[in-house]
């Protein structure tokens, strides 16, 4: 944490690189093995749009994904986590209606300073068995004037202890309903070892759809389809 706040103050990328690695010792100490598909996209700034099931997505694509996430505002004041998020830089938001047009020009201006963002447009978790309807909200960062390019990102959870992750082995990993961080950590916290696979899809160029609403369609069928794939061991 030192070291990071110390990158904070200078300028350059360290703050970035080092918040991955930080992630990816995260990972390494709850035994995550991730396996990536694809490349990353080559120009900046990149808008990635992934799915969502677990706490345990910021530790997977925070080692694979050089970006900031969104996050809700809440998490603002938990204990203890809302200092490693806001070292790592994560922008805080209320998805509030009178409240968008205001943090969609705090977004904008991140993309403007060259930063990538990592978005959840689900907006919530879920079991991981499925994907839930993408909200279009912040994918008009899209059309945004620093004209980001957007990469779909797919992360399914297919491994357990070495096994293949059955149904009923969903809730060991997915964060959902009224379940508790301290709880399922520990739940987590028992197993040897969970492997992610993480897909990057091919970036979508600027005006390649016609609004939001039509991007965001996209993408959720996309990513459902490779989800399901790989739920599918396939």
């Amino acid at each position: 944490m030192l070291i990071q706040a110390v990158l904070l103050l200078v300028p350059g990328r360290g703050k970035e690189r080092f918040a991955q690695l930080y992630w990816r010792g995260i990972g390494h100490i709850l035994g995550v093995r991730v396996t990536t598909h694809g490349k990353l996209a080559a120009h900046r700034p990149i808008l990635f749009v992934a799915n969502h099931a677990s706490w345990l997505d910021i530790v997977v694509l925070g080692g694979v994904l050089p970006g900031c996430f969104i996050a809700k505002s809440a998490i603002a004041g938990w204990p203890v986590i809302s200092v490693i998020a806001k070292l790592g830089r994560t922008i805080f938001v209320s998805r509030q209606r009178e409240r968008v047009r205001v943090e969609g020009k705090l977004l904008a201006g991140r993309l403007a300073a060259g930063d990538n963002i990592i978005l959840f447009p689900e907006g919530t978790t879920s079991d991981g068995s499925r994907i839930l309807p993408f909200s279009s909200t912040f994918l008009a960062l899209a059309d945004d004037p620093a004209r980001p390019v957007v990469q779909p990102v797919t992360l399914v959870y297919d491994g357990l202890d070495g096994l293949p992750v059955r149904k009923r082995d969903r809730p060991e990993i997915s964060w959902y309903g009224d379940m508790t961080l301290a709880g399922h950590f520990a739940r987590i916290g028992r197993r040897r070892r969970v492997h992610a696979s993480v897909i990057l899809h091919e970036p979508i160029a600027p005006g390649r759809y016609k609004n939001r609403k039509a991007l965001a369609a996209a993408i959720e069928a996309l990513l459902s389809v490779e989800a399901a794939r790989l739920r599918q061991g396939r």
